[in-house]
């Protein structure tokens, strides 16, 4: 039973996630960051996902593997299939008094019956938005089947914790759950900040000093927005803007993308120092996917002082403020995108202006700060629990 006083080290946490370590995305670098500050603050942290031979890198905590599967046609991705054997069993003895799920897969389902079962509080963290998915796959009209799908899934737990603002009131207007609060994202200033810019480094890929580079940031997947991209570079180049093009990232879709881009600069995936360089010589991030619930691609070029322009969705919406840090265009508004680029590309001292807004912005993001917000919300689900 949960005592009047009980703070962060109290905390028992049983963390679900489809995805921890084997492959490197902006979710599972929240989640072990988050696990990191929870452990540094004296709670208990175990870990339930699916483990692979080669892991994108070391997972924070003790992690427990599940059963799972490679997703049909995106393989390096698993679903957790069962809650079984040893997991199931080690579940039972680490004893949590609270249960946090972080993806809609089938594990995650059946962790919620168990603590529904044991009447244990649980917490679901939205990290994107699979019902937009299905727009990239030409399958646009089973988006209501999956949002009734996710409907039933977040109504079973407790709480939902959103990444932005934006996200989380399109989780109330969706009806998913009615208590919905902020786990935002930080930004590490030590490696994402404009003193990061390396010309050096940017002529070594082909980036002249007085060139405009337009980056974009994140896995090359198409759901990423990739086709936006491309056809808007088609619009700037048909206006004989001039312009560099900077990728930063790997995935199945790089072969489409480089046949769609053939002079751009593919610098593949970066991470730490190097990460921070190769965002800081960018002079504009553009950043036209709809499926992120907060973007931290996009608070890591603000960071860096670029002005980004993004489509208007959940994530971006909450980050960039529209003609002052960058520009929010409408979700596939190819021509517009363009235009906003094209200012950009224009006008250096709409550049500096929008980018000087978004570091200032950016520094209101604290990890620690935010990572408490969590454990605020771990604590308050408890006492509600064990008040009925």
């Amino acid at each position: 039973m949960a005592l009047p006083n009980m703070d962060i080290a109290d905390l028992r946490i049983a963390l679900f996630s489809g995805n921890y370590n084997y492959v490197r995305d902006g979710a599972n670098q929240a989640l072990n960051r988050l696990v990191g500050y929870l452990l540094s603050q004296g709670a208990q942290v175990r870990v339930y996902a699916p483990v692979v031979t080669k892991p994108a890198f070391k997972a924070t905590g003790d992690l427990v593997g599940v059963a799972a599967m490679p997703i049909p046609g995106r393989r390096e991705y698993r679903i957790p299939l069962a809650l079984w054997g040893k997991a199931r069993r080690d579940l039972a003895a680490f004893a949590p008094n609270v249960v946090h799920v972080s993806s809609p897969d089938p594990v995650a389902h059946q962790t919620v019956s168990w603590a529904r079962g044991r009447r244990l509080p649980v917490l679901a963290s939205v990290h994107t938005r699979f019902e937009t998915y299905l727009r990239y796959y030409n399958m646009a009209w089973g988006e209501p089947v999956v949002e009734a799908m996710l409907r039933r899934f977040y109504r079973r737990c407790d709480a939902l914790v959103a990444p932005s603002e934006s996200m989380a009131q399109l989780l109330r207007e969706q009806r998913m759950n009615y208590d919905v609060s902020i786990w935002s994202r930080g930004v590490d200033r030590d490696v994402f900040n404009p003193d990061r810019r390396d010309l050096s480094w940017r002529r070594a890929h082909g980036i002249a000093d007085d060139d405009v580079a337009i980056g974009f940031l994140g896995r090359l997947v198409m759901e990423k927005g990739l086709d936006v991209f491309s056809d808007t570079l088609d619009e700037l180049r048909r206006r004989n803007m001039k312009h560099k093009v900077l990728v930063i990232g790997e995935g199945p879709a790089r072969e489409w993308f480089e046949s769609r881009l053939p002079s751009a600069a593919f610098v593949g995936f970066q991470q730490g120092a190097d990460l921070g360089r190769a965002v800081a010589c960018m002079d504009v991030l553009f950043n036209p996917s709809v499926t992120e619930t907060f973007g931290n691609v996009t608070l890591e070029a603000m960071a860096c002082a670029l002005p980004v322009v993004a489509a208007a969705a959940t994530g971006s919406q909450s980050l960039v403020d529209d003609r002052i840090s960058g520009r929010l265009i409408p979700p596939g508004a190819v021509h517009q995108f363009a235009e906003a680029l094209k200012a950009y590309i224009e006008d250096p001292s709409l550049r500096r202006s929008h980018g000087s807004a978004g570091e200032a912005r950016a520094g209101e993001f604290s990890w620690d700060r935010i990572n408490q917000a969590v454990a605020d919300t771990y604590l308050r689900l408890i006492r509600q629990k064990t008040r009925g």
